[in-house]
């Protein structure tokens, strides 16, 4: 089984090392991407992330972002940073181990391990950053890692730093995973499991229960990002695991963002008291990073505060999910293996897709087309993603709109 980013997805085919500098260095490589129908460009948004929104200049419902409960505008987010901003300033000035540690810092990372009933959090300033820490702080070489074969880039990034032995198996699958591990587990001084919670371009949430299971029978530890799922999923908001019922201390390591359904930005990995401090002494991209902002952290601090508040928010966005699963379904179109607010509709063909969400966007729908390397080859496909306060009339409309522009595409030679 290949694991999704098994090679450098953006380096060149072109025969031979391109000559003449940068210049000619990027013509070669942007060169094999266009052939590869991959390009990509970025568009222009303007206004706060809403389920309305100007793109590339038009008014369009966004189904494109991960501001899934609608909290990057929220007055009370907005007034926090503001406060921050005007008591503490608009950078923490240098790294945690230095001059950037503030308590706003410790506050927040306190309240975050108080919220998810573990000993302790470390912030990051992203969720790359975050992964690419903690994987080699916790492996290296003489170690494993068996990861799901759709696991996030970061975590591929970090299994790759770490220098472990990298074992991937099929996507989901337990059987597949017990299998591996059994192999791998007994060769090696130890073995780490990695799992997205969500996965980002599918919506399906891994087994997490028969997984654990499977990662004690073999000795394993278990990281499980959930950036997808906290602030999302479970009855209070802590993720894929508490919808699951699997009390988060029973996960070795956790990480999660502050920059999706939390409105804000940044990162956090979470677990025992010692996670903290060897994070704090080994994972380069924590200790050689400006710490985040406190107009940030700030943000951060209030969005706690409305998960626990605003539970409808989780409720909507859910129920706004399977309308939209539903509507598309009754339309003949598939969103499997889709459980989540995230709703990929495949469509297979890279120039297809593209060719689609650019209709959309003419009739006003963002709806982002994915390709590869952000999903495997021969799978592109729309990302569809519903937030918690769009309307029922549109999310219909987009269903519709989505239906007639695949039937428009199909029938196009």
């Amino acid at each position: 089984m290949r694991q999704l980013f098994s090679e450098p997805p953006f380096r060149s085919s072109a025969s031979g090392p391109p000559t003449g500098g940068v210049e000619a260095i990027a013509d070669a490589a942007l060169a094999a991407i266009r052939t590869r129908g991959t390009y990509r460009h970025m568009r222009v948004l303007d206004g706060m992330q809403a389920p309305s929104m100007r793109v590339d200049g038009r008014d369009v419902l966004l189904f494109a972002g991960s501001n899934y409960l609608d909290l990057a505008a929220h007055p009370e987010l907005a007034d926090a940073a503001a406060r921050a901003a005007r008591d503490w300033g608009c950078a923490a000035g240098g790294s945690r181990l230095i001059n950037g540690n503030l308590s706003l810092h410790e506050q927040l990372e306190a309240e975050l391990a108080n919220f998810l009933g573990v000993e302790s959090a470390l912030v990051f300033p992203t969720g790359y950053q975050a992964n690419v820490g903690v994987i080699p702080a916790l492996v290296g070489p003489g170690d494993a890692v068996v990861s799901d074969a759709l696991v996030h880039a970061s975590i591929i990034d970090g299994c790759r730093l770490s220098r472990a032995a990298v074992h991937v198996f099929e996507h989901g699958s337990v059987e597949a995973l017990e299998a591996r591990l059994a192999d791998v587990a007994p060769q090696h001084r130890r073995t780490l499991l990695v799992l997205d919670g969500v996965y980002s371009m599918d919506g399906d949430v891994a087994p997490l229960p028969a997984m654990l299971a499977a990662a004690r029978r073999h000795g394993a530890l278990v990281l499980l990002d959930d950036a997808h799922g906290i602030g999302c999923l479970g009855a209070g908001g802590r993720g894929s695991a508490e919808a699951l019922g699997v009390e988060l201390r029973d996960v070795d390591v956790l990480v999660g963002t502050l920059g999706k359904a939390l409105g804000s930005f940044g990162a956090f990995v979470a677990g025992p008291a010692g996670l903290r401090e060897l994070l704090v002494n080994t994972a380069r991209s924590f200790v050689f990073s400006c710490a985040l902002a406190p107009p940030q952290v700030a943000a951060a601090q209030a969005a706690l505060t409305l998960l626990a508040r605003e539970p409808w928010r989780r409720v909507r966005l859910q129920a706004n999910a399977a309308r939209l699963r539903a509507a598309l379904a009754a339309r003949g179109i598939a969103t499997a293996p889709s459980r989540t607010h995230i709703i990929p509709v495949r469509i297979g063909d890279n120039d297809r897709t593209m060719t689609v969400a650019e209709k959309l966007l003419a009739r006003g729908f963002y709806a982002q087309g994915i390709r590869h390397p952000s999903v495997p080859d021969g799978t592109a496909r729309l990302r569809l993603t519903v937030m918690a306060t769009h309307e029922d009339a549109q999310i219909d409309a987009l269903a519709v709109a989505v239906a007639e522009e695949l039937g428009a595409a199909e029938a196009r030679p």
